[in-house]
């Protein structure tokens, strides 16, 4: 028996699963097998690129099997533009994440799509409140990839939000990578889970194969939060988020100097020509504290059935002690 949620209910999925919006890595095949498997598959279109969007999105539309389906911006880096575009396609829902929504949230509820906003700390929690989420996402610090430079872990943090959100459903993020923990996530009162780094160890996620062995292979302890990669690949991602990625080269030479690198055009440079010569992978490695039980590299839309058995399984034991 499907587990049944109010996320579940508003969205039309099976499952109380979502991929989270990767940028670059969710491409169109990822969120397609989530979405057929029976979660929400969110593309992750980053900052809106036309040319990603054009290459991921016909790939999304023909593998999906008419299932609900959504796609992500990372909200420092987008535009309005690039968010009218993706509502062209008319997917089921738009998350924003990271920065202020508030420029594209008419744009979205206009059309009727659902809005799903991520936050990482209550202000956030309490402006998505505010300007009418449909759906909340509350990251927790173990969350791979970028989140909050002081954030809360996701025990504590979820459910604070869930009494804030009050009848808004909210999905909880950030170390979670098996059944256990969506049933966890419903535990704390949420109504679902949002995962990145397992969704990440399958063969449909745009990511290279040495990567992906690279999450099978890791552990917790081997991943971290910073901003050394940021600076060194010159993003311009907000100070007050940082990374969770594993282990790097560069990382080891830098940690703790962000200020020097900031400075210093030759160390920039280095990087570039290190991945240019391969000896150093093109991405860093985003992973969660909850890499450590990921050990497979099975199709997207067999796990999200896998972590749902798991989840019923896990409250139905947690049901008769």
């Amino acid at each position: 028996m499907a587990l049944s949620t109010a996320f579940t209910e508003l969205l039309g999925v099976e499952h109380p699963i979502a991929l989270a919006p990767m940028g670059g890595s969710a491409g169109g095949a990822l969120a397609a097998a989530v979405s057929r498997g029976g979660g929400l598959g969110l593309l992750g279109s980053g900052n809106g690129d036309r040319e990603w969007l054009e290459r991921e999105l016909p790939v999304l539309a023909g593998e999906r099997a008419g299932k609900p389906w959504g796609i992500g911006f990372l909200t420092w880096a987008t535009d309005v533009d690039a968010v009218a575009r993706a509502l062209e396609y008319r997917p089921t829902a738009v998350m924003l994440s990271f920065g202020d929504p508030g420029p594209y949230v008419e744009r979205v509820r206009s059309t009727g799509t659902t809005l799903i906003l991520q936050v990482t700390t209550l202000e956030e929690a309490r402006r998505a409140v505010d300007l009418g989420a449909d759906v909340i996402v509350a990251q927790g610090t173990e969350a791979g990839g970028h989140g909050a430079r002081q954030g809360r872990s996701t025990l504590p943090f979820v459910p604070v939000v869930v009494d804030l959100a009050g009848p808004v459903p909210v999905l909880a993020a950030g170390g979670i990578a098996d059944g256990r923990g969506v049933a966890a996530a419903l535990a704390l009162g949420a109504a679902g889970a949002l995962l990145g780094t397992r969704f990440q160890a399958t063969p449909e996620a745009l990511v290279a194969p040495a990567t992906a062995q690279a999450i099978v292979e890791g552990r917790g302890e081997d991943t971290e939060r910073n901003s050394v990669l940021d600076i060194a690949r010159g993003s311009a991602w907000p100070t007050r988020y940082t990374a969770r990625t594993l282990g790097h080269p560069f990382l080891e030479d830098w940690r703790g100097r962000e200020d020097e690198l900031a400075g210093a055009p030759q160390a920039r440079q280095a990087y570039e020509d290190a991945v240019a010569r391969g000896e150093i992978p093109a991405l860093p490695r985003w992973a969660g504290e909850a890499v450590d039980l990921i050990e497979d590299l099975p199709s997207a839309a067999d796990l999200v059935g896998t972590l749902a058995a798991q989840a019923e399984t896990a409250l139905s034991r947690a049901g008769r002690r």
